[in-house]
């Protein structure tokens, strides 16, 4: 999309209108000014619009791009348009629950359409009682499990990178993609 001249685009504020007396009949500065009328409308244009061109939700398309790294939202320009203008509505939402349970599975499921369960806690272990022994070692793994949501089947590749880009770097995380929902296994 250009936001250059827009042929036939009218000024909501003519400069001809605004000229002298002396060169409201002039048809030189009449014309020139029409000139300068026809550069300055689109600016005009999108001066009158700019809240909607700073709103992700009805931004032109190419613009959501452009917000999007004013915010550090992901921006896939393969995903499609509608999942893109959410990540940047949502972009402070997401950076504030980055490396958590509820972050990863919020992730996947915008850049993905994908559901996931994140189990195990990264190897975090703590006591309630000051001075108690140390618990045990837990895993230090964290196993996401990502099955298709409703855009069919998960990319693979795409979900490793994301889980890799989302988990916390001092956490192992293993990726499971899976036909369809997990089974209850006795919880």
């Amino acid at each position: 999309m250009s936001r250059a001249a827009v042929p036939g685009l009218p000024s909501r504020h003519p400069i001809g209108g605004h000229l002298p007396a002396l060169y409201a009949e002039d048809d030189f500065a009449q014309r020139f000014t029409a000139g300068l009328d026809t550069v300055l409308a689109p600016v005009f244009a999108t001066l009158d619009n700019l809240p909607a061109y700073l709103d992700p939700r009805v931004a032109p398309a190419d613009f959501v791009a452009w917000l999007a790294s004013w915010v550090g939202a992901a921006h896939d320009p393969r995903w499609p348009v509608e999942p893109r203008r959410e990540a940047v509505a949502r972009a402070v939402e997401l950076h504030r629950w980055r490396g958590t349970r509820r972050g990863l599975v919020e992730g996947l499921r915008l850049a993905l359409g994908a559901h996931a369960e994140v189990a195990g806690d990264g190897g975090a272990a703590w006591s309630r009682t000051a001075g108690a022994d140390l618990p045990p070692e837990p895993p230090a793994e964290v196993l996401v499990r990502v099955w298709p949501g409703h855009g069919g089947p998960v990319d693979a590749d795409r979900a490793h990178a994301l889980v890799r880009a989302m988990c916390p770097v001092h956490t192992v995380c293993r990726v499971e993609i899976l036909p369809g929902p997990p089974a209850d296994e006795g919880r």
